[in-house]
Parts: structure tokens; C-alpha cells; sequence
């Protein structure tokens, strides 16, 4: 009855469920573990955010590489802006997706060692790509800040080219080690973005909260993926027992009709 199972037809078809079934395991294994990531970094970022204030050099410091648990960390600095060496980073969206440019002020701490701050956006409305755009003053003095610690960007984390030959004052990158060879200083490893005090007229425009990413989505793919590696089974199942249905009832056909047919002397 299940003899067509051996033909030419039917082997390929079941070498394909076959392979396709472990296939759709792993990939629900894969966003499983997707989900699992996203979980652990939103929770990460939860917690950071709630954290309370510390000051800047009790997580950080001159080589220091800001840690996935470090990042996102509120922390306090006391210090003055050194607006002569401000640099502007190119290629930066702001939440309406306009681009623009990140400011990156030193921020020299009371001991003389230097903090990063990432002041906010502004857009790159001015004469030309190559013409230093014109920045918003910070605050004169002494002041203390406060701000989200955040790593070093490196092109393999985020994808963007640290090109070379750029104007004068524009960078791609925000990197302390680069950033201390250009200052010769002591510069603490990471940078913040800036929370507080708030600029005047909001110029730059302050950066906004870490989103949280979307993990139910990869536990939902998961369960999908591990629903058609079951449902291929059934469907090899279902379309064997109905071509066997077919074929039985397609030599049954003859014989009826003969029995069918009338009687001759």
C-alpha cells in the first residue's frame, strides 16, 4: 500500500523534512537564545538607570574599559569645560532621525585628569561639511555635571568607519584613548552623555534614555520555529496517507466498473 514511498518522488521529499525539522530546532534554539541576550541587557540597563549617583573615577579611570555593568551607570563629576579643545562627532541622528553632529567637550575633573562629555546633538545646518559648526557655550566654572557612563566606540560595535583626513575638530569616533593622545592628558576611559544640567534653550539636545529592545519578539519567533519543525512531520504524514488513499481508490475503480457492467450469454 505505502510502496510509492520508495520512489524517486517520495525519498526527496523526505530527505527534505528531515533535514528541515533539525533546522527549525536550532533556529528556535538561536532566537531562544536571542531572547535570552536581550533579557539579560534589558534587565542590565534597568538597573543601571535605577542605580544611584556615584561619583565619575569610582567606575572609571586614565585605560579603564567601561563594562556591559558599568554602562548606562549615572554618575557625578566636579570640574570645568575645556571649550578650546571641543570636537564635534559626524553622522548623528537625533530622535526625529535628523543628522547632525554629537558635541564632545573635555571635561577637566579637579585633579587634573580629564572626563569626556558628550554635551548632546546639534544639527549641521552650517555653511558647509568641512566648516566647524557653530556650538552652544556650556556653563563657565566650575560646575558638576552628571551623566550616563557609556564604553569607548570602536567601528566593530557599531559599525562606523573611523575615517581619516577629516576637518579640523570632527571626529567619527568616540574613543578615550584616541581622545587622550590628541589632549596629551590623563583622560578617563568611556565618556558620559551628559544629563544634567539641562542646556540653556535645550542646545544641544540632550540624549535620550536607552530603549529597551524587543525580546518577546524572539521568544515569539522561537515558538514559531518550533511549531513548523512540528508541523512538518504532521504534513509528511497527512500527504502520505492521502496519496495512498488516492492510489487505492484508483484500482479499485476498474474492477467496479466491470461488476457494474451487464451480464452476456
Amino acid at each position: 500500500m505505502y510502496r510509492f514511498l520508495m520512489s524517486r518522488q517520495w525519498v526527496i521529499l523526505t530527505l527534505v523534512a528531515l533535514l528541515l525539522i533539525p533546522t527549525m530546532i536550532r533556529l528556535g534554539i538561536w532566537q531562544m537564545h536571542r531572547y535570552e541576550e536581550r533579557t539579560a541587557r534589558n534587565q542590565l540597563v534597568t538597573d543601571a538607570l535605577a542605580a544611584e549617583p556615584v561619583p565619575v573615577e569610582k567606575l572609571t579611570a586614565p585605560g579603564h574599559t567601561v563594562t556591559s555593568a558599568e554602562r548606562y551607570r549615572t554618575v557625578t563629576a566636579k570640574g570645568r569645560f575645556d571649550t578650546a579643545d571641543e570636537v564635534v562627532v559626524r553622522r548623528r541622528t537625533n530622535a526625529d532621525d535628523e543628522v547632525g553632529y554629537h558635541v564632545l567637550t573635555p571635561f577637566v575633573l579637579d585633579d587634573g585628569k580629564v572626563l569626556l562629555v558628550n554635551r548632546g546633538w546639534i544639527p549641521s545646518d552650517g555653511p558647509s561639511q568641512t566648516a566647524f559648526p557653530k556650538v552652544p557655550a556650556p556653563p563657565g566654572g566650575e560646575v558638576t555635571i552628571k551623566g550616563r557612563l557609556m564604553p569607548d566606540e570602536t567601528t566593530a560595535a557599531s559599525g562606523i568607519k573611523n575615517l581619516q583626513g577629516l576637518p579640523d575638530r570632527q571626529i567619527m569616533l568616540i574613543n578615550s584613548a584616541q581622545e587622550a593622545r590628541r589632549l596629551d592628558a590623563r583622560v578617563l576611559g568611556g565618556y558620559i552623555a551628559q544629563t544634567a544640567p539641562e542646556p540653556a534653550g535645550d542646545v544641544p539636545e540632550l540624549l535620550g534614555d536607552p530603549g529597551e529592545e524587543d525580546a518577546a519578539l524572539n521568544y515569539a519567533y522561537a515558538v514559531q520555529w518550533w511549531l513548523f519543525s512540528a508541523a512538518v512531520p504532521i504534513g509528511w504524514v497527512f500527504l502520505a496517507r492521502r496519496e495512498a488513499r488516492d492510489r487505492a481508490q484508483a484500482s479499485a475503480a476498474p474492477a467496479g466498473d466491470r461488476e457494474s457492467e451487464p451480464a452476456t450469454a
